[in-house]
């Protein structure tokens, strides 16, 4: 063992009774300690192996962990697991539940349309609306927190409320659990059945935990009780990796530890075997800046390695296609496709790339595909406009966006104008209640539509945005539902980005299609062997690792992000990951302007000791020269 794991790893590995936080960095083989651990604790005599709990996060992560130690080990009855699976299991020796009961993602859904359905609410896209339902409802639940004092963001309380009662009655009626459950009922369960208590704490007498930063209350809740009587609580993890507050993961169970576990002893594994000191060492510099944390002076293993490169761009379209180059030569060196990754702040910002890569025929690999934003429901409003500009009796373009903005044309004078044996907009007309403010709105809608007709795709956007004023329909929209009405002005601007190269409307549309069909195509891939340049968020890139990374558009209001800007503590954690993805290669570029808006270098920049803002002051001062 001792030629195999570093001074700290053996340390940690050693350890015997009581708790323990093992502070474990990037690519500084946390996993591999775990399992040294759990070996020893066997050859040790400390534990049978069904006294031994591993718990991780993901199915995939507690497979991979099994299947590690047990060819080293042969079966050995160890317990891996994900913490849903774990407290199911405890749920199903108490009350029989069966994997039948677990809800189905297609039935909870379904059972959301019938409830709003009835509810007859206007929800644009109704499938975003319901996946944001959830989100909320599992951040309520991760925070052990009451539904009528929670505040959930994306749509209106009375809204998520509502729906809340549906679907709790639903469950208790069809006696159903959903993964929430899991983790909800096994808290009260353990906290309130004395019997099941002591039980599960005699069996497990060593829980070891990976990745803890990322554990949410209600787990956390649940791993005290369970470690209450032998206090053999061994958690690995990185407060500076801590990037699911989303999700209800919070860094403070790990930076508590030694203050809830007096007794707990502490050790940092603080050497990168993965990336090269160049890289380490800017990684350090930024996220020395968070002051909240554990300072692990992270250190790599000798190679200086490549320095790291930085570029300025004019926009996101530039730099795309420069980072495309890029790409294009790293592949001709010899670097393979899957070890390239552009990693990125916001999923809507990876269309460029793929644009790009297509246009070169590079292979690439879409990973964390949310939704497909050229689908969205802004951008079938934007279509619309232009359709119903090329055709006024499109009846389905006019319903689509009659009140986007307001234009006060009620459910009543829809009725009566769908009775009208003309087009939609030429029986509004005629309709006999029609008064006179509504006809003057009409006027002013058929006056806009003449405008969009004379222009071409991205200036018609950009007039039905500024002009007719879907912007500040967008505002009030977000204001009700609770959302960021920067996230929807955002597809707007993604939509208008696709509109540039776009002579007419017919191009514009199979523009739209074409790149929604690729999105289609890229998420039929998920699951299947990787053979692309991997694209991705900061989110989706945590525990992977590649040769060559490239972070693009480092500048305020995207890293960090605009919305992040109250918990930039957090935005410096997701940059620090991103960074440490790295093993050789790492490229970094900034945008002077992102859709048509002046940008500012990222802080993080400077933090790094890269004066950026000399490199943007240079540009402006060329380009005012050319003037």
């Amino acid at each position: 063992m001792g030629k195999k794991l570093n001074t700290a790893q053996q340390k940690a590995v050693c350890h015997e009774t009581g708790p323990m936080l093992v502070l474990a960095g990037p690519g500084s083989g946390k996993t591999t300690v775990l399992l040294c651990r759990i070996s020893r604790l066997l050859e040790r005599g400390l534990a049978k192996p069904q006294e031994i709990l591993a718990l991780t996060f993901s199915k995939v992560a507690a497979e991979e962990m099994k299947s590690r130690f047990e060819n080293l080990n042969g079966a050995s009855g160890v317990s891996f697991g994900t913490f849903h699976s774990i407290f199911f299991r405890i749920l199903r020796s108490r009350y029989g539940w069966n994997v039948e009961q677990i809800f189905q993602e297609e039935e909870r859904r379904s059972i959301l349309r019938n409830s709003i359905e009835a509810e007859k609410w206007d929800i644009p896209d109704l499938e975003e609306y319901i996946s944001q339902f959830f989100s909320q409802l599992s951040l309520m639940n991760s925070e052990l927190e009451q539904p009528n004092r929670f505040t959930p963001t994306g749509m209106p309380v009375e809204e998520f409320r509502k729906l809340y009662r549906a679907y709790e009655g639903y469950k208790e009626r069809h006696e159903k659990l959903d993964f929430d459950d899991m983790l909800t009922q096994c808290y009260q369960l353990l906290r309130e059945d004395a019997a099941v208590r002591e039980y599960w704490q005699r069996k497990y007498k060593f829980i070891l935990v990976d990745e803890f930063q990322d554990v949410n209350q209600a787990q956390f809740a649940c791993l005290q009780i369970l470690a209450e009587k032998h206090q053999n609580l061994f958690v690995v993890g990185d407060d500076d990796q801590s990037i699911y507050a989303f999700r209800g993961a919070r860094p403070d169970f790990l930076l508590h530890f030694p203050t809830l576990y007096p007794a707990a002893k502490k050790v940092t594994l603080n050497t990168n075997y993965r990336s090269t000191e160049r890289i380490v060492n800017l990684a350090e510099r930024v996220i020395g800046n968070n002051e909240v944390r554990f300072v692990k002076n992270m250190k790599g293993i000798g190679e200086a390695g490549d320095k790291v490169t930085f570029f300025l761009a004019e926009d996101a379209a530039k730099e795309a296609a420069h980072i495309a180059e890029k790409i294009g030569r790293l592949l001709d060196e010899g670097v393979p496709l899957t070890e390239i990754a552009v990693i990125y702040r916001t999923n809507l910002q990876g269309g460029a790339f793929a644009r790009e890569l297509y246009k070169r025929g590079i292979p690439y690999d879409l990973r964390d595909n949310s939704g497909n934003v050229y689908e969205h429901w802004v951008a079938k409003d934007l279509l619309a406009y232009l359709l119903l500009a090329e055709n006024e009796e499109s009846d389905s373009a006019l319903r689509r966006i009659l009140n986007k903005p307001k234009r006060y044309i009620g459910k009543d004078l829809l009725a009566e104008a769908e009775t009208m044996p003309y087009t939609l907009l030429r029986s509004f007309f005629v309709c006999p209640s029609l008064k006179g403010w509504q006809e003057e709105n009409l006027e002013n809608l058929r006056i806009d539509l003449n405008q969009i007709r004379k222009r071409t795709p991205y200036d018609a956007l950009k007039y039905i945005r500024k002009v007719i004023g879907y912007d500040e329909y967008l505002e009030e929209f977000a204001a009700y539902r609770r959302t960021s009405a920067q996230v929807l002005q955002e597809i707007a601007d993604e939509i208008m980005e696709t509109a540039k190269d776009c002579a007419d409307v017919r191009s514009f549309r199979e523009q739209l299609e074409r790149l929604s069909l690729q999105m289609k195509e890229q998420s039929r891939k998920k699951g299947q062997k990787r053979n692309g340049v991997a694209l991705m968020t900061m989110h989706g890139a945590k525990g992977l690792e590649f040769r060559a990374v490239f972070l693009p558009s480092l500048v305020e209001g995207i890293v960090p992000h605009e919305k992040g800007m109250d918990t930039v503590a957090e935005e410096r954690r997701l940059f620090y990951v991103a960074m440490t993805r790295a093993s050789e290669k790492l490229c970094l570029s900034a945008i002077l302007q992102r859709y048509e808006k002046e940008r500012k270098p990222s802080r993080f920049l400077a933090e790094m000791g890269l004066d950026a803002e000399m490199a943007f002051r240079k540009n402006k001062e060329k380009e005012g020269n050319k003037r």
